[in-house]
């Protein structure tokens, strides 16, 4: 389901979108496209479902369809879980849609299965898919909706969801009012950015990609070769190893990382990622670190530089020192343990011209930057 090529890209909603109107405007049939995805999501769901279960082809399964295409998809899966022998219901909370979804509906209540406005008891399936909204959701669930969320929410039965789970915040991961807690999720087409956001991790339960063949010319149209934001990968981690060093190589040779770390208060964020720094393979590395807790480092990390740096009454570094020109170093590391009151130090980092991992703190101060 999944191809390698695609695995780094992070979008947002507006890229989404794009994305989904070059592949119309270039002629894709958007029913086209729908048959496409309900058929890998329904298989998708069964090899789950034969997991959870033990059997592919015996259960009960709900399904909540909302009015887009996202509900569209949803009646897809309905239609072909019928036909596989699943005893499927279908719950339409919002009773008009777009008409492609509308046409779904009317075949699948054609077939004899249960097409309702009334809430179901969730707890009497085997299983129920969230089809109600997909990428792109920006306001609120509220009222009859929220009823709908909470009543799945408590009922105990595994939840699928296509796509996000209902009331997740596309870009930010946020809860929109209320959310649907999926144990699986399956993202379509392309990794949306929620899927990395801390506030969305509770509601997404496992996750898989559905890829359904964008063609990498139309999401390069979209972002570009070299997207800004990107995930990364085991394939692309494990892709590095093992380094690729000549048999004449000496740490000089090998890269000189600088890392910078730790506060009196928070002394073992120094300790860890320095050791985590030398067991990396890097060459050289000099650490940063307050002065206070330079000698008790010393000992453990006989193999680092260890700088000691000008410290605020609290621990924390108040200033690197002048030897530290940040042009001698082959990447730079900022962050674990340092306390999110060293604001000015992230902001000279920014202009490195060198590679700037960011952790722990470093992130916390750069979630405080304009």
């Amino acid at each position: 389901m999944v191809r390698s090529a695609i695995e780094p890209y992070l979008v947002t909603a507006e890229q989404m979108q794009q994305i989904e109107g070059h592949l119309f405007a270039a002629g894709m049939p958007v029913a086209a496209l729908m048959e496409k995805v309900g058929g890998l999501l329904t298989r998708w769901f069964v090899s789950c479902f034969a997991k959870q279960t033990g059997c592919a082809r015996q259960g009960s399964v709900c399904i909540l369809a909302g009015p887009g295409h996202n509900g569209g998809d949803a009646l897809v899966m309905a239609r072909e879980l019928y036909a596989l022998g699943f005893d499927v219901a279908v719950y339409r909370p919002l009773a008009e849609g777009k008409p492609l979804t509308e046409a779904h509906a009317r075949y699948v209540e054609s077939l004899g299965i249960l097409v309702t406005e009334s809430l179901p008891n969730f707890a009497d399936y085997d299983a129920v898919i969230d089809g109600l909204f997909g990428f792109g959701l920006s306001r609120p669930i509220s009222g009859k909706l929220a009823a709908t969320v909470a009543a799945i929410n408590e009922c105990g039965t595994p939840v699928y969801s296509i796509d996000l789970p209902s009331g997740i915040h596309t870009d930010t991961g946020a809860q929109l009012g209320s959310a649907i807690r999926a144990a699986r999720t399956a993202c379509l087409g392309l990794w949306k950015r929620a899927f990395v956001q801390e506030s969305a991790l509770e509601y997404l339960g496992a996750c898989d990609l559905i890829d359904f063949d964008i063609p990498l010319p139309v999401i390069e149209r979209v972002l570009g070769q070299t997207p800004d934001v990107q995930r990364i990968t085991p394939s692309m981690a494990m892709g590095c190893l093992p380094l690729n060093r000549s048999v004449t190589a000496h740490k000089y040779r090998a890269g000189h990382l600088l890392l910078i770390a730790g506060s009196r208060q928070y002394a073992g964020a120094a300790l860890l990622s320095g050791l985590g720094a030398i067991a990396s393979g890097v060459g050289m590395l000099t650490l940063a670190v307050p002065e206070s807790i330079r000698l008790a480092l010393l000992p453990q990390l006989p193999a680092a530089l260890l700088v000691g740096c000008e410290e605020t009454a609290e621990g924390a570094i108040a200033a690197l020192p002048p030897e530290l020109t940040l042009d001698k170093y082959d990447a730079i590391a900022f962050g674990p343990g340092l306390t999110p009151s060293v604001p000015t130090l992230l902001t000279q980092l920014l202009s490195a011209p060198c590679p700037l991992l960011l952790d722990a703190d470093g992130l916390n101060l750069l979630a405080q930057t304009d």
